[in-house]
């Protein structure tokens, strides 16, 4: 009786899952369909499979939206930003996790006000900043920004599952008459590669598809992100839903496929790094 009582709870938890997984895979389905369709097939057939399948919509969607320049700047912002956060964030979050420092309580507390505030607040005199420094309309500026607003989030990330590590690989190096720079990028970065990979796909995530501050601070084409390229597709008063939903496709694949690829470390590297004070 308790066998066929597993049996049927199996089943019912593999049902709740598929449903689940319907509701999140659909709207991506029908993302990839509708880009196959003309604008005259996607209005008579918007949830439907594409009766022929038009991969012009990709072509014509990579040319409009120039993509191949876009992609560059969003490749250079998104690569650079994980780059700087890793090495910043790994650092702060070991000295905040391993080394006495005074004060560094009343620095955990700050960075939680940090991620409680929104970003929005300091755009103004942070604009204004910007435009004295001659970084607006710039790729350096955008990465600082983005580099700044990950920082908090990463350092606490990282430090919460470096609390978890045992010391003692760290007292052996120290036996060892290894500095504490080794110790860091000796014993501590291997051992912490999940949460490392959990920060860059989650910075490379949000950098790639942040809209707000790369409207306000790139201006000129020829630093324009995806994101920014995408808003070419919709017009007041005609919009291309075929090419829209194309464009769609080229903006999220690179994402889709990076997280598909770290999704073991990603989740791994979530839980070792539970919130631990």
């Amino acid at each position: 009786m308790s066998a066929r009582k597993s049996k049927y709870s199996s089943l019912s938890n593999y049902v709740i899952l598929i449903i689940l997984a319907s509701f999140s895979f659909a709207p991506l389905f029908l993302l990839f369909f509708n880009s196959l369709k003309s604008s005259m097939e996607l209005g008579l057939n918007p949830l439907g499979v594409p009766i022929t399948a038009n991969f012009g919509n990709y072509l014509e969607a990579w040319r409009l939206g120039d993509y191949a320049t876009a992609m560059r700047n969003s490749l250079l912002v998104s690569g650079t930003t994980i780059v700087g956060v890793l090495f910043i964030a790994g650092m702060g979050a070991y000295a905040l996790a391993r080394l006495k420092l005074l004060g560094k309580n009343i620095l955990m507390i700050y960075f939680l006000m940090n991620m409680a505030l929104p970003s929005q607040l300091f755009v103004v005199p942070l604009f204004f900043l910007w435009h004295r420094l001659g970084l607006v309309n710039t790729l350096p500026g955008v990465i600082l920004v983005y580099s700044s607003l990950h920082l908090p989030f990463s350092i606490f990330l990282i430090r919460s599952y470096l609390v978890g590590l045992p010391k003692g690989f760290e007292d052996a190096a120290r036996i060892d008459g290894a500095s504490e720079w080794q110790v860091y990028y000796k014993v501590i970065v291997p051992l912490s590669w999940p949460v490392f990979l959990t920060v860059a796909v989650i910075v490379a995530t949000w950098t790639w598809n942040e809209f707000f501050f790369a409207l306000l601070f790139l201006h000129s084409e020829s630093v324009q992100t995806v994101s920014i390229r995408y808003m070419r597709f919709s017009g007041r008063f005609l919009t291309d839903w075929g090419l829209t939903n194309a464009a769609g496709v080229i903006v999220s694949l690179p994402i889709v496929i990076l997280f598909l690829f770290l999704q073991r470390r990603f989740i791994e590297g979530i839980t070792g790094g539970g919130l631990k004070m």
